[in-house]
């Protein structure tokens, strides 16, 4: 009968300490994740750091100096409000989901993106993948249409005390020669 306390007792301890063992290695997961959610401000739009504005439609987060960010278990929202100059602006929403599933915006006949999100395994940075597709003038024939890809990627990182956003960008296209690269930092605002 002793022998029997002994074994159940030494059971719910073991129980005990394997549920609590899993409790905090779930909170040391939780707790290292990057949170992109606020209001972010930056001096220029991420396109315009490699100069490559023309490539994206009024709206789109692309061109935005001002970000809003929400973020969900599985993706975060983007509201955004950005324009060509001399033109009003245009307000929009991107939801950019962390599956690595091919997600696509349509601006029309011959004009869009499509683009993939990963978080990574630490939970520190989120790339961004985008393919972005227009018709453009072609050079010394401004009637001639000619087909634009620029395929970009994105690197978010969350700065240690939270209040800055780092976006290093590479861009490269069919029509420009070598690939371009830039940095974008965005401020809390809020």
């Amino acid at each position: 009968m002793k022998n029997k306390r002994t074994v159940l007792y030494s059971l719910i301890i073991l129980l005990t300490g394997a549920i609590y063992f899993a409790v905090l290695v779930q909170q040391k997961n939780d707790t290292h994740r990057a949170n992109f959610s606020g209001e972010w401000k930056s001096k220029e739009s991420i396109s315009m750091g490699g100069n490559i504005v023309c490539c994206y439609n009024s709206g789109d987060r692309m061109r935005a100096k001002t970000m809003k960010i929400t973020e969900q278990a599985n993706f975060l929202t983007i509201e955004v409000s950005s324009s060509f100059p001399g033109t009003a602006p245009v307000t929009s929403q991107e939801k950019l989901a962390f599956n690595g599933k091919e997600s696509e915006i349509n601006n029309g006949p011959e004009r869009g993106k499509k683009f993939t999100v990963k978080l990574s395994a630490d939970g520190q940075t989120m790339t961004v993948n985008s393919i972005v597709h227009l018709m453009v003038p072609a050079p010394y024939h401004v009637d001639v249409q000619e087909q634009l890809v620029v395929y970009v990627t994105e690197i978010w990182k969350l700065s240690d005390d939270g209040k800055s956003i780092s976006v290093q960008t590479n861009a490269k296209s069919n029509l420009f020669g070598s690939g371009r690269s830039w940095k974008t930092v965005f401020d809390k605002v809020s």
